[in-house]
């Protein structure tokens, strides 16, 4: 591979500039070649570790249609054979449909350069998930020595969206693939982030992805997690319910059909049955009695 520099902020269009005059040079102006998929070989280190097969499958019905309308971009290894610097998604989509050959466009580049043209593709294209986009963030300050505020120059993205990014990885491993598989969003994520109780933290991702809370919802629960943590002798563990507490009550909603509150926790507190008519009494009283007759047997 040519040794050369970084992108330096360009972005894409610094993918396609002669670095002898500087010139840039449209995409259309580049020489395309066929490429056998059999010669080609997946970036290993490609940010994008998730590829939804429907829309992999709607892209092969697509390819087989048309073909492939945009060329993958690849550098030739010291083996003969190509690695993908962007468009495994085409490249994958082509291998469906049958393709034996993609148009292709051979360049060369740094092992830098590799990782944030990959990187880029896919921020622009808003295919990679928010864990995926902070490993590839940290990868690039980890393996060649970047700042944040280099990283967000590169990228194309400000400082702020780097160090928020970046934060999300400071999630338990739990929580991280809750957003990587899309069940928790970004948002949802960053709202909790801040809590110190590891524990608390995950239950409350938790609760937020079985009861669809909002963002707003879980910012005042964790408001309220931190009121409690102001009180002498911090936020005390007997308040926390349990799951299995939890399910009892779901339990007795679902059994005497109305409403039914906890109040207290997992040590002590109340149970309350609500009823709002003589038919919820009876229906109840009912019940309570066909525990008496199995209490007999």
């Amino acid at each position: 591979m040519a040794a050369k520099g970084g992108l330096g902020g360009k972005g894409l269009t610094a993918l396609f500039t002669d670095n002898e005059t500087n010139v840039k040079v449209d995409v259309k102006d580049m020489p395309t070649v066929e490429i056998a998929v059999s010669e080609i070989d997946r970036n290993p280190n490609q940010p994008r570790k998730t590829f939804n097969e429907d829309s992999l499958k709607e892209m092969a019905a697509s390819i087989a249609a048309y073909g492939v309308l945009q060329p993958l971009l690849l550098v030739k290894e010291d083996n003969g054979r190509y690695l993908i610097i962007a468009g495994e998604r085409r490249f994958r989509a082509a291998t469906m449909a049958g393709l034996k050959k993609v148009p292709a466009i051979i360049r060369e580049f740094t092992d830098q350069q590799i990782q944030e043209i990959s990187l880029i593709e896919n921020l622009h294209r808003e295919d990679l998930n928010a864990i995926e986009a902070a490993e590839g963030m940290r990868e690039l300050m980890e393996n060649h020595g970047l700042t944040q505020e280099e990283v967000a120059v590169r990228i194309g993205k400000s400082r702020p969206y780097v160090t928020n990014t970046l934060r999300l990885l400071q999630l338990p491993s739990e929580v991280t693939e809750m957003v990587r598989s899309g069940a928790l969003s970004p948002g949802h994520a960053r709202a909790i982030i801040s809590i110190d109780d590891k524990d608390y933290l995950i239950n409350l991702a938790k609760q937020a992805c079985d009861n669809k809370l909002t963002v707003r919802e879980i910012e005042n629960r964790v408001r309220l997690y931190f009121t409690r943590k102001a009180i002498p002798g911090g936020p005390r563990k007997e308040r926390e319910v349990s799951v299995e507490l939890k399910e009892m009550v779901n339990d007795m909603k679902r059994i005497f059909a109305t409403k039914v509150k906890l109040l207290g926790n997992d040590k002590k507190g109340r149970i309350i049955i609500d009823y709002f008519n003589e038919d919820d009494i009876d229906r109840i009283h009912a019940l309570i009695q066909i525990l008496k007759l199995n209490e007999k047997l």
